[in-house]
């Protein structure tokens, strides 16, 4: 079975799976807004992201907030897919994005490494901030945010190392 301590994959990996499963969804956003199957890919981006939840430092209250994120737009998603209004479902979205703001912001700012600091604390704001603008700008001020996400994602997998990664590394080159 599983083991919770162990690591299958790589920080890297996690990182890189949702960049790929992201990439074509903004793609289809930017080309055509509602082709159908970026609500499924959606759902399973946003399912590979509780891998990454799980490994990135974070405060435990941040982590949750990042779980909940991915809850409420894999639940926005299925709502897309099963027909609900859109407004409904888009309002679910919007507020799940104010929960990933504090995810991203949250784990970025634990970050050693400043790139991924200062792209993940944009990120994080502009996700959250949009959700409560929402309702007065058109969807495209959101589109910025997507391109930053996919930068973050690229940045934690190029970057960032985890607290069990920093210890068991060597701290100088004589203790090598």
């Amino acid at each position: 079975m599983l083991d919770a301590r162990r690591h299958y994959l790589s920080l890297r990996a996690v990182a890189l799976l949702p960049l790929v499963l992201f990439f074509p969804a903004v793609i289809a956003f930017f080309v055509n807004p509602d082709v159908a199957w970026g609500e499924y890919l959606g759902v399973f981006f946003h399912l590979s992201i509780l891998f990454l939840i799980s490994r990135l430092d974070a405060p435990s209250w941040a982590k949750a907030a990042g779980y909940g994120w991915v809850t409420l737009d894999v639940l926005a998603g299925i709502l897309m897919i099963n027909d609900i209004p859109y407004d409904t479902a888009w309002a679910v979205r919007l507020g799940g994005h104010v929960l990933a703001g504090v995810w991203i912001v949250s784990s970025s700012l634990v970050s050693k490494a400043w790139p991924v600091t200062v792209v993940g604390t944009i990120t994080g704001l502009w996700l959250a901030s949009y959700s409560f603008v929402g309702n007065v700008l058109p969807e495209s001020f959101l589109s910025p945010a997507g391109i930053c996400i996919l930068v973050w994602f690229a940045l934690v997998a190029i970057f960032h190392r985890s607290v069990e990664e920093r210890s068991a590394a060597p701290t100088s080159p004589a203790s090598v």
